[in-house]
Formats: C-alpha cells, sequence, structure tokens
C-alpha cells in the first residue's frame, strides 16, 4: 500500500531497528550461570595447558625452573585439597550472607533488588573465578594419580592453583566492597538512573538526527503519524490476531514482522507495546487485509519474546517504574524517609530531560519501497511525565518538601524541553500539584512557599511559550 505524498513528506530520518540489543544477550545478562560457565571453560583450558607442561617435564622433554620444583607429590595433593576446600567454602558463605543481606536491602528498594544483583556483571565474574579456581585445584588434584607409582607431581598446575588463589583473594576483597556500595541507596537509585539514560539513548532517536545508514537499511521508522485512511480501514476491515500466551511482553522483533509483512503484502497494527502484560487469547494485533492475519499471527508468536517480569529492553519506562517505586516506598508511613523520595525525583528530572529532546511520536515503520508495514504502540511524552511523577504526587499529599521538589524537578524538565506542546504537558502536571497541596497543606507558610515554587514554574514556561520578538 503506497504511502499518501503528505505522509512521504512527512518522513524524517531513519533508524535502524535490527541495532537495537539482542533480547537473547538480555535473557543470558540476567543469569548467574552464563559467565560462570565461560570461566569454567578457561580454567579447564589453562589446566590441559599447565598438566601438558607438566607432563613434558616428567618425560624429560622440557625442564622446568628450579624455583618450580619443590616439594613431592603428596605436598601438591596436600595444596590443592587445602585450595580447593577453602575456596568452596568461600563460595558459599560469601554469597549466602549476600543474598541475605540483599533480601532486607529489597524491603526497601523493592523485589528488582535481586534481579539487579543478578545481572551485575561484577557479581558474575566473581562467581565464575571462584568456580573456576575450585574446577582448575579439582583437575590438577586429579593427574596426580595419572603416574600413581612413580610419584607425578603437577609442580607447575600447583603454582598455578597457588596464583589463581591470590586473584580470588583480590576479587573478594573487589566483591565485598562492591557490594556494600551498591546496597547503599544513593548508588542503587543511580544505578537506575544510568539504565534509564541507556535506554533512551537506545530506543528514542534524538530529533533531528540523520543516520547515515539511511541509505542501505531496509526498515525505517517516520516521525510522522499514519495516514488516518489507513488506519480506518485497519478498524473496519482488518483481520484480529490473538496472543498465544501470557505474559509481560519483554522484545518485539519488528524486523521481522515487517517482512512478513512485505511477504504477504499487509500492514499490522500492534496494540501492545514491551512493557505491557498480555493475556492468552486476547487481541495483541490487527491485520489489514484480513486474510493475511492467519500468517502474521504465526510469525508473531515467534517475533514477541514474553516472560514473567519486565526487561529495560525496548521499555524504558520501566526504570522510570523502578525510581517511582523507590520514591512511594520511602514516603510510606512505615518507612518515613523523605530524602529518598527526594533523591529519585532529582533523578527523574535527569530522565525526562534527556527525553525531552528525544522522538517519541507514533511507531510507524516502512519497508524498503517506502510502504507502512507496521504501526506500533509508542509512549508519549504525556505518559511519560504521568507516569513520573503522578504517583508520587499522591504519595506526597501533605508534605511540603516533596510538594516542592516535584515543582523543581518540572522546572528542570521544562528547561530542557523542546516543544511547548511538552511544556503544556509539564504545566498540567504542576497545577494538580498545586491543588494537592492546597488541599492537603496546613501550614500557611509551607503553603506560600509552594506557591512560589509553582509560580516559578508557571513563568518560566510562560517565557519559553511566547514567540520570538521581531526584532526589525
Amino acid at each position: 500500500m503506497p504511502l499518501p505524498a503528505a505522509f512521504e513528506c512527512g518522513l524524517s530520518d531513519v533508524t535502524n531497528k535490527e541495532k537495537l540489543p539482542n533480547w537473547r544477550w538480555e535473557a543470558l545478562r540476567a543469569t548467574l550461570w552464563f559467565v560462570p560457565t565461560v570461566l569454567i571453560f578457561v580454567g579447564a583450558l589453562i589446566f590441559v595447558v599447565t598438566f601438558s607442561i607438566d607432563a613434558a617435564a616428567y618425560t624429560h622433554q622440557i625442564q622446568l625452573p628450579s624455583w618450580l620444583r619443590n616439594g613431592d607429590s603428596q605436598a601438591g595433593r596436600d595444596v590443592l585439597i587445602a585450595i580447593a576446600a577453602a575456596i568452596i567454602t568461600v563460595i558459599g558463605v560469601v554469597f549466602s550472607i549476600t543474598i541475605l543481606a540483599l533480601t532486607l536491602a529489597s524491603q526497601q528498594f523493592g523485589p528488582r533488588m535481586m534481579r539487579n544483583f543478578v545481572r551485575d556483571v561484577g557479581n558474575q565474574i566473581t562467581l565464575g573465578v571462584f568456580v573456576a579456581t575450585f574446577v582448575y585445584s579439582v583437575l590438577a588434584l586429579g593427574s596426580i594419580t595419572i603416574y600413581p607409582h612413580t610419584g607425578f607431581d603437577p609442580h607447575l598446575s600447583v603454582v598455578v592453583a597457588e596464583a589463581m588463589t591470590l586473584v580470588d583473594v583480590a576479587v573478594l576483597v573487589y566483591f565485598i566492597s562492591h557490594i556494600a556500595a551498591s546496597i547503599q541507596l544513593p548508588e542503587v537509585i543511580a544505578g537506575i538512573a544510568r539504565d534509564l539514560e541507556s535506554a533512551i539513548d537506545t530506543e528514542f532517536r534524538a530529533i533531528g538526527h540523520v543516520d547515515d545508514a539511511k541509505a542501505s537499511a531496509k526498515i525505517y521508522t517516520s516521525a510522522a503519524p499514519p495516514p488516518a485512511e489507513l488506519l480506518a480501514m485497519i478498524e473496519e476491515r482488518g483481520g484480529v490476531v490473538l496472543a498465544a500466551k501470557s505474559g509481560y511482553l519483554q522484545f518485539v522483533g519488528y524486523a521481522q514482522l515487517v517482512e512478513i509483512a512485505r511477504l504477504v503484502d499487509a500492514v499490522i497494527r500492534l496494540e501492545y507495546r514491551p512493557g505491557h502484560f498480555i493475556v492468552a487469547g486476547r487481541p495483541i494485533a490487527k491485520v489489514f487485509p484480513r486474510g493475511a492475519a492467519q500468517q502474521v499471527e504465526k510469525a508473531l508468536a515467534k517475533a514477541h519474546v514474553t516472560g514473567p517480569h519486565r526487561t529495560l529492553m525496548q521499555d524504558p519506562v520501566f526504570a522510570i517504574d523502578q525510581l517511582v517505586e523507590i520514591a512511594i516506598r520511602a514516603l510510606s508511613p512505615a518507612v518515613n524517609d523523605t530524602f529518598t523520595a527526594l533523591t529519585c525525583l532529582d533523578w527523574i528530572s535527569s530522565g525526562l530531560s534527556r527525553l525531552s529532546g528525544r522522538e517519541l511520536s507514533e511507531h510507524v515503520i516502512l519497508d524498503d519501497h517506502g510502504r507502512v508495514r507496521l504501526i506500533g504502540a509508542d509512549w508519549s511524552f504525556s505518559q511519560m511525565v504521568g507516569r513520573a511523577y503522578d504517583k508520587i504526587r499522591q504519595a506526597a499529599s501533605g508534605m511540603p518538601a516533596v510538594i516542592i521538589r516535584i515543582l523543581d524537578s518540572l522546572t528542570a524538565v521544562v528547561d530542557a524541553s523542546t516543544s511547548e506542546a511538552q511544556r503544556n504537558t509539564l504545566m498540567r502536571q504542576g497545577e494538580m500539584v498545586l491543588r494537592s497541596a492546597n488541599k492537603s497543606v496546613v501550614e500557611a507558610n509551607d503553603l506560600e512557599d509552594i506557591r512560589a515554587h509553582y509560580l516559578r514554574l508557571r513563568t518560566r514556561i510562560s517565557e519559553l511559550n511566547q514567540p520570538p520578538s521581531d526584532c526589525s
């Protein structure tokens, strides 16, 4: 279906959706077995090398330095047994205590604290280094019995095991320091904010950005809305596609969907975005023409990845929700930690300021012939702002310090805004904050301070919304 001329004129720079991170790699990042498994293979490979050298020295093919030829096979066996026993004990004790500490921290920071611990590369490497040393020591211990009647002693293997033990000690010190820092509240919040900025940079292109790969890319996104007549045809005469299974939508394979839509000459409109919960048997997309719905349904089953939880991939709002969750937990009467809520608001304003310069329009993807193939359900700036401030505003009722910080946060985002529509959205949020303060704040002086901050927000928005003066 060719694009109307007006829509073709609205086509701006393009972004290749295939550049998005691979969901399989993200799934591996969220496990504690992948990196340790890789390091176990590395440890086994090191053992193969050291044992080969020891065997060659034993058969007098090569000669090891004199400082390596110390002790006998029994001494080497004792050293390897001590290393293996100590390492496996340290792994059990340290990680058990760490998980206990994280469980306690999760009560304040939310249940995702444990998932962040699992995703942390430093933690994965720490576990991997310890397990690799244990496996190496066991393999070296078993090699002593290769020549049981001749007193074979793997001198180099024992020395390498001792060196790996020293590395383990250094890694243990790092791990303790890293965990002690990572469960501190400011570091947790700052880490989520960094994830938010990274997700924004990955998912949304900057306004006015020109992609150098435009000429060679096969899948393009447009900042212009889809034609109204196309939406009407999809709504009235489109076929419905049902979800295959329930779960949170974690990843959408845009490239696969555009390809299948091109092959069947169809247009797909998605009803959900990554982060939404999908119920099996419920509509998740519409396809025009109706006859292509069955083929698209099979493609969607492969292109949509669902799971038991949300991820940051293609879902930057998840990071905002994490910051909001920490803030409203801090504002609950059971915790009553105002400073934590203020910290979250500071980082939320930073993330929204970055988001202000990004394209958040309707997600329209074209094929290489300029034809609409996929219409996604994307976030709008107003939805993002509401998601960031609504729950905190409601939880901050009667708390002047938090109300004032919300207004200051809105003012900071206003300074980074790029359109009048964005500023009007922020002004609407400021008006709701003021109305809530008028009802919940009793102290007259506190209310006066709140109104002063609101006035500053309104004044700043008015200044930015004024058209440039004619200097002529």
